[in-house]
């Protein structure tokens, strides 16, 4: 990433892995001078959190005091107290009553028989003396770890002068361990050895997509989605479990295979299991059946021969091992009798522990009594050794029954299950039912497993059909990424020999690898026409409407007069419902149709339905695909907050199975500029530009580019933007891209160019893109030119036809539903307005504004505003701005870019993101130039560049 992109450092305690709210209310507690007690269950990250907090407030503290208590040590009376003030005990030692002085040292040396009986109240005081007494010095900070280990008399002590620091600056922060299942007021009993008001904060578990970061962060890349889903779910998103696990999983010599469970550590089985010695062999064994069961209850472990499963099953929960059931005998899923382990690791540890003769035992017993089909065919194959064509082909029934249920992950590992059972003279062959495993492993976004399995085909296969579908996933699972699999495309051609429908599935990759590749938007129009043909003379309808999707995608991008005609053929019957919700099929086709055409209402209304109909199926690829396209929509409308939760949304899925991160931090960049922090916009869009960079994608390199062009536009850099969308515009005219409502940054060049004195160029831009638009029918894009052309009207001194062109753009964007656009257009007349006249009114634009919910640019009409009030006629101020102008070349470099970007309406976050300072840096220079110039704010800055202006 280039360093213009970077995000400032931040302090350690960010750098913890999905603990954001956890970490904002600790602050919000700690900068209020109260005290903090973190709790949850072991391995939840209490230590963690409460070292990073330690950290970044030990500065502000004169004295900080630590202890962590460890449960073999927490009989030894007084330890805990040692440890907290037995190096800074002798700094105030000599000013407390001699009672107390001998008291304390006593139970500091253990040199006397002290106790709490003997020396109660001289102790006490004497404890809170010295806290008193260095609080008086400067801030006091305690820490204190496993508080739960805490031995009786140091608890008892500090809990009595906690309670008697009123108004004291001592905070205590601490951790305690408390049950996996949060039990009301589990942690009040520590909470009343702190200050009154302290706040407790539970941890809980992390989600998968943070457990992911954690893992990566730690080291442990390139774990498939399947595997992370696993970690996930077995450790209970318990942070130190999902550790160990990976460190297993990395330890281990050959990975699980489909369908067995990951490797559990023997430090995990001996947290878990250690309970299981008081039940009886039976015991156990119901307890096993219970970890093979996917939803085990007591009526079908009965069912499984476990007679007395029900006795079992109470005793387990009496032990802490099963949770316990409700009042009405039902399970917390509300299914009469249902056994759930305490927590997965349980399960995972039990099974596990498990010889394979008892595992297979309990999958048998499953395979008959287990309701679903699919669940009885996995018992059975978990049961089976060796190759069987009966069992391989109820796996195969089952996998298809799971791909209609939209579960194609399910689908994927019992493929793989019937692969591994199915004989060398079986039909279909081993190597096809893997095929059709990894196939369903890329449309549930498990990316790496599909790639292996493909690898692992083309290694033994030779018949040339199965080795171009492996080909093919190979492909596909490269993703945007199609120039690392360059050597690829000669094989799969060579394979294909001269058979039409082998040919035409290389020939809709080459159309792909022609435009992400080459930047050859006319030659991969023309080889997915190639490919239409081809699979229309073998009859594959699937391949020719992917294909002819595809065509009338490149045909509309380049205003291709053939393209409705093109898209009607990909519409027409008969359909493959799976095509027609495909991300790259007909149905997404005609959605970028609509909303490149003004047709909102309608976009909308095709890609909700698209969005229901892929996720039904499981399509997660397409469902990444079809958020963003949501997102999209509802960003078009001006429905800014709305836009920004869908990008997030499908970033964060993106980022989860490493599908189309980079288009997603992309869209996700403009929802960031529009409803977000124009930081983070900054930073989204110039790593989207890296990535395309680094993939050699140069469509999504072109959309990236007008992403960054426009959020360096929302904070104020001008040049920048100019810079950046020069380069899309160069990019887009290079590969054949003419319709300008594909990116949309023609109006942002224009205005950027205004902005930094390049009006005759601004206006070349216009008409050009006028042009174009014109011919293809382009209403909104129309009226953002004209709003760009008013800024070069303006420019050149035309004020009333500059004011006349704005409002119709404006009126236009209204009617069209482009409620950003719209409220933009406003703001550039009441900006107009101002600079005309000397006042302006931005309550029109403020109001849009507020209807988006458009926060960045909110924040630039503060800005404007401020400006405008600067320039308005105001009483004498008792230093005249004349006074002040010599103050100004006294300003240091640093005081200076501040106070500019000031002027630009920056807020001290963005002048901190584009200095590469701490906004407390901000916050200090700007204090120094304030006293420098003799002026009180903002706002003062502002007035005193606009006497500049005016020549004051």
């Amino acid at each position: 990433m280039r360093r213009d992109f970077e995000e400032p450092v931040r302090p350690r305690s960010e750098q913890v892995v999905g603990r954001d709210e956890v970490l904002r209310r600790a602050r919000e507690q700690l900068s209020r001078g109260g005290s903090l007690l973190l709790h949850g269950p072991p391995g939840i990250g209490k230590s963690t959190v409460l070292r990073a907090m330690a950290a970044e407030y030990a500065e502000s503290a004169r004295t900080v005091l630590r202890c962590s208590a460890t449960e073999s040590e927490s009989h030894l009376p007084f330890l805990a107290l040692v440890d907290l003030l037995g190096l800074v005990a002798d700094e105030v030692a000599d000013a407390l009553p001699a009672p107390q002085q001998a008291a304390l040292e006593a139970a500091l040396t253990g040199r006397a028989e002290s106790s709490l009986h003997q020396d109660g109240l001289a102790l006490r005081l004497a404890v809170l003396s010295v806290l008193r007494a260095l609080a008086a010095k400067g801030p006091v900070l305690l820490v204190a770890d496993d508080l739960q280990w805490l031995d009786a008399p140091s608890a008892e002590l500090l809990g009595f002068a906690a309670r008697r620091l009123g108004g004291m600056p001592v905070r205590m922060l601490g951790a305690v361990r408390t049950g996996t299942e949060p039990k009301e007021q589990e942690h009040d009993p520590y909470l009343r050895a702190y200050p009154p008001e302290a706040l407790a904060l539970r941890l809980t578990p992390l989600s998968r997509p943070q457990v992911s970061e954690l893992l990566v962060a730690r080291g442990y890349t390139g774990l498939g989605r399947s595997t992370l889903r696993d970690i996930h779910h077995t450790s209970g998103g318990n942070p130190l479990f999902a550790l160990e696990l990976a460190r297993a999983l990395a330890e281990s010599p050959t990975p699980p295979r489909p369908g067995e469970p990951l490797p559990v550590p023997t430090s995990l089985r001996a947290l878990v299991l250690s309970r299981l010695e008081l039940l009886s062999t039976e015991a156990r064994q119901t307890l096993l059946v219970a970890s093979a069961g996917a939803r085990p209850t007591q009526t079908l472990l009965g069912s499984a021969g476990r007679t007395n499963a029900e006795a079992e099953i109470a005793l387990a929960a009496s032990l802490g091992l099963v949770a316990a059931q409700g009042p009405d005998g039902q399970g917390p899923d509300g299914q009469e009798g249902a056994v759930r382990f305490a927590h997965p690791l349980v399960s995972a540890a039990l099974y596990a522990q498990a010889t394979p003769q008892e595992r297979r035992a309990a999958h048998a017993a499953l395979s008959t009594v287990a309701s679903d089909p699919i669940e009885r065919a996995r018992h059975l194959a978990l049961a089976t050794t060796g190759t069987d064509e009966q069992v391989a082909a109820r796996l195969s029934e089952a996998a298809a029954l799971a791909r209609d249920r939209g579960a194609p992950s399910v689908a994927a590992q019992l493929g793989l299950l019937a692969a591994r059972h199915t004989p060398p003279d079986g039909l279909p062959g081993a190597d096809e039912r893997r095929l059709r495993s990894a196939e369903d492993a890329l449309t549930s976004g498990e990316i790496d497993l599909a790639r292996e399995v493909a690898r692992d085909v083309l290694d033994r296969a030779t018949d040339p059909a199965v080795r171009v579908r492996a080909w093919m996933v190979v492909i596909d699972s490269a993703g945007q990424a199609m120039a690392d699999v360059e050597a690829v495309f000669p094989q799969a051609l060579a394979d294909a020999g001269e058979d039409p429908r082998l040919l035409a599935l290389v020939r809709y990759q080459l159309a792909w690898r022609a435009l992400l590749v080459e930047g050859e938007m006319a030659r991969g129009r023309e080889e997915a026409a190639h490919a239409a043909r081809l699979a229309a003379t073998a009859g594959d309808r699937s391949t020719e409407l992917m294909a002819l999707s595809f065509q009338a995608q490149m045909e509309t991008l380049m205003g291709h007069p053939a393209a409705p005609e093109t898209l009607e053929k990909a519409l027409a019957e008969p359909q493959d419902l799976r095509v027609a919700c495909d991300h790259n099929g007909a149905g997404a086709t005609r959605f970028r149709w609509q909303i490149m055409s003004d047709q909102l209402t309608d976009a909308r209304t095709t890609i909700t339905r698209l969005l229901g109909e892929v996720r039904r199926r499981g399509m997660v690829e397409s469902e990444v695909h079809f958020l963003r396209g949501l997102a999209e929509t509802e960003l078009r409308s001006g429905h800014c907050a709305r836009a920004l939760d869908l990008a997030h949304e499908s970033l964060r899925l993106a980022r989860d199975t490493g599908i189309g991160e980079a288009a997603g931090n992309m869209f996700t960049s403009l929802a960031e500029a529009a409803g977000g922090d124009v930081h983070r916009a900054l930073v989204l869009a110039g790593d989207a530009v890296r990535r395309a960079e680094d993939d050699g994608d140069l469509i999504y390199l072109s959309r990236a580019l007008g992403a960054l062009g426009h959020a360096q536009l929302v904070a104020g850099d001008a040049a920048g933007t100019v810079q950046s969308l020069r380069r899309a515009r160069e990019l887009e005219q290079g590969l054949g891209i003419f319709d300008p409502a594909r990116g949309r940054w023609h109006g942002d060049l224009a205005e950027a160019l205004v902005l930094v004195g390049e009006p005759a160029e601004a206006q070349d831009v216009i008409t050009a893109t006028r042009e174009h638009a014109v011919r293809l029918r382009r209403a909104s894009v129309l009226a953002v030119l004209d709003r760009a052309e008013a800024l070069v009207k303006a420019a050149a001194g035309q004020y009333e036809a500059a004011a006349q062109q704005l409002t119709s753009a404006q009126d236009r964007l209204a009617q069209l539903g482009y409620g950003l656009e719209e409220a933009r257009a406003a703001l550039a007349l009441a900006r107009l307005r101002a600079e005309q006249s000397g006042r302006g009114s931005y309550d029109e634009a403020a109001r849009l504004f507020r209807r988006c919910k458009a926060v960045p640019w909110l924040r630039q009409l503060e800005a404007a505003s401020a400006t405008a009030s600067a320039t308005a006629p105001t009483a004498p101020s008792t230093m005249a701005p004349e006074s002040l102008l010599p103050h100004l070349d006294r300003l240091a470099s640093t005081e200076r870019q501040v106070a500019g970007l000031v002027l630009e309406g920056a807020t001290n976050r963005e002048i901190a993101a584009r200095l590469f300072i701490s906004v407390k840096t901000v916050e200090a220079t700007l204090t120094r130039v304030y006293r420098k110039l003799g002026i009180r704010s903002r706002v003062d800055i502002v007035r005193l560049a606009a006497g500049q202006r005016r020549g004051e």
